[in-house]
Parts: structure tokens; C-alpha cells; sequence
């Protein structure tokens, strides 16, 4: 018989890699923020499997809702919200380095585990369920945790404003592409032209309507000299 806790554990971590891949292999930077999106979810679902409810609705409410909201905001504040050609790196080597970087951390994790003998270790804690999840998770974080806590805190700060100082347009003098001084040019004849155009059309009407009261005051005057006879 199938255990059910095998069953969401493979559901929400089977989540949690495709959303990663996601993250990874999306071209639009929008889609790969949903996919991550997945990936906190399944995290989330593994937390509540390990009954930590209380990181669990953390880990949708701050993470998967304001994490990813912020993200989104920073995505479309930069205007970078289309999709790139990924064949041109902005840095030379970027991918190469990416690689080397990713095989040795992964051949750090397996060096770890082989000089465990792939064997679970460290020491079970003794959880006292009668104290609320929150108090215990408070006591851990400004007790033992303190200073990895005021990291994650300043590491947030500097990313935010980060994000400010590249949102912002710069002082200096203005960027112009190539092409665009002859594109204003064209776009200045245009109007110019229409105003000619408009002015024209506009001016017959103004002399006909001159003409028309002209003719007007000639019939008046007419009419008056009929009578007057």
C-alpha cells in the first residue's frame, strides 16, 4: 500500500523542480517569476507535510505574495518585461563561469554526502509540542540564528536599493539611438506638412465663407434699392 506522505512528497517536490526549471530556462522574465511562484508553493506544501504550518503559510504569504509581487513591480519598473535574445550575453564568459560555478557546487554536495556514506547525520532535537511553533521559531531566530537573521535583513535592504538606483533615470546627458535624430526629422516633415494640409483645407473654407457673406450683403443691398424705388 502506497503511503500517502511518499505520494505528496513526490507531488510537491516533482512542483518544486519544474518550477525551478522554469525559473531557469524561461526566456520571459515574467513566466519565470510564475514559475517560481510554483516552486514556493511546492516548498510550502513540503513545510505542512513536515507539520510546520506556521512556515508554511509564510512561505505563500510572504514569499509566494509579496516576494514575487516585488519582483514582478522590479521586472516591469526596469521595462525588461519582454522577451530577450539570450544569445547575446551582457558579459563575456557569463555562461562559462555560470557552469564551472554550478558543477563545483555540485561536486561539493556529493564530496559531503560520500564522506557521510550517504547516511542521514546530526543529532534529532527534542520539539516540545505544548509551546506555539511561533515562539519556539522566534527563540531560534534571535537567539542562535541572530546574526544569519540581520544578514537575510541587509541583504534585502541593499537588493532593494538596488532596484531603486537602476529604476531611476539617469542625469547626464540623454542616450540616443542610433538613427534617431533622422526619425525626428521625418516625424517633424510629417507635421509640418499636415499642418500645411489642415491650414489649407481650413483657409478655403474661411474664404468661401467670406465670399458667400459677400454676396450676402449684394443681395441686401439690392433688395434695399428695389424697395427704395
Amino acid at each position: 500500500m502506497i503511503q500517502v506522505e511518499l505520494v505528496v512528497f513526490v507531488i510537491a517536490g516533482a512542483a518544486c523542480l519544474a518550477g525551478a526549471l522554469g525559473v531557469v530556462f524561461s526566456e520571459n522574465p515574467v513566466h519565470a517569476a510564475l514559475s517560481l511562484v510554483g516552486t514556493l508553493f511546492g516548498i510550502a506544501v513540503l513545510f505542512v507535510a513536515q507539520e510546520a504550518n506556521f512556515l508554511a503559510a509564510v512561505q505563500v504569504i510572504v514569499y509566494a505574495g509579496a516576494i514575487v509581487v516585488l519582483i514582478l513591480f522590479v521586472l516591469m519598473l526596469l521595462g525588461v518585461d519582454e522577451v530577450e535574445d539570450l544569445r547575446i550575453e551582457p558579459l563575456v564568459g557569463q555562461r562559462v563561469a555560470a557552469a564551472i560555478v554550478a558543477l563545483g557546487v555540485l561536486a561539493l554536495t556529493f564530496g559531503a554526502l560520500a564522506s557521510t556514506g550517504f547516511e542521514v547525520t546530526g543529532v534529532v532535537g527534542e520539539i516540545d509540542t505544548s509551546v506555539p511553533d511561533i515562539n519556539r521559531l522566534g527563540e531560534s531566530l534571535f537567539t542562535d540564528y541572530l546574526y544569519a537573521f540581520e544578514l537575510v535583513s541587509l541583504l534585502l535592504l541593499i537588493a532593494v536599493v538596488g532596484a531603486i538606483v537602476m529604476g531611476r533615470r539617469p542625469r547626464g546627458p540623454e542616450i540616443v539611438d542610433p538613427g534617431q535624430p533622422e526619425r525626428e526629422a521625418e516625424i517633424a516633415e510629417r507635421e509640418v506638412a499636415a499642418a500645411a494640409r489642415v491650414g489649407y483645407v481650413f483657409g478655403d473654407g474661411a474664404e468661401g465663407d467670406g465670399d458667400e457673406a459677400a454676396d450676402d450683403e449684394d443681395a441686401d443691398e439690392s433688395a434695399g434699392e428695389e424697395v427704395a424705388k
